[in-house]
């Protein structure tokens, strides 16, 4: 929601927008950030353990923080503190929250984000390389084109990550449109 086009729209007061206008900061959503995720799950999963909601720490198994890591998360970390919420209630007397445990909105993602846009003819190398070219290009748009933290995500080089990017002809100009 733009409070910017509420005001054009004359839907917000003008007056308003100007004393809190003072200033602007983009905090991305966290499918844009899931390097987030384990920090604010493990946030979360105490915040309500405190609130009484469970005994013993709880701890999300690695596999079921690769499912948090593959879902969109369209309702951002609010969705994850929900979540979190959820699997302290539903682990019960259980320390390790399992993938199992997750909603099946979660499990379901993950499962079809691992074949969603797979290419399945033609040659392999050519379908390697269109899936090269695409983590490049949204990981450069997601990082604001900041090339060591791509490369960093990526498990490469910043240099190899450089060559890729000429390789694959990904100019700033072009890709930000």
């Amino acid at each position: 929601r733009s409070i910017k086009k509420k005001k054009k729209q004359g839907t917000f007061r003008e007056d308003l927008y100007y004393r809190l206008n003072v200033i602007n900061i983009r905090v991305p959503p966290l499918r844009e950030r899931k390097e987030d995720i384990p920090i604010l799950s493990e946030f979360f999963l105490n915040k309500a353990q405190g609130e009484g909601h469970g005994g013993l720490k709880k701890v999300l198994t690695k596999r079921a923080l690769e499912k948090l890591y593959d879902y969109a998360w369209p309702g951002n970390v609010r969705e994850l503190q929900n979540e979190m919420e959820r699997l302290i209630v539903l682990a019960g007397e259980e320390t390790k929250i399992t993938a199992d445990m997750l909603s099946p909105k979660i499990i379901d993602a993950s499962e079809k984000g691992k074949v969603q846009g797979a290419r399945v003819h033609g040659k392999l190398k050519d379908a390697l390389e269109d899936l090269e070219r695409e983590m490049i290009k949204e990981g450069l748009r997601r990082t604001g084109w900041n090339k060591s933290k791509l490369a960093k995500e990526l498990g490469i080089s910043r240099a190899g990550l450089i060559m890729k990017v000429e390789k694959y002809g990904l100019d700033k100009r072009k890709v930000l449109k």
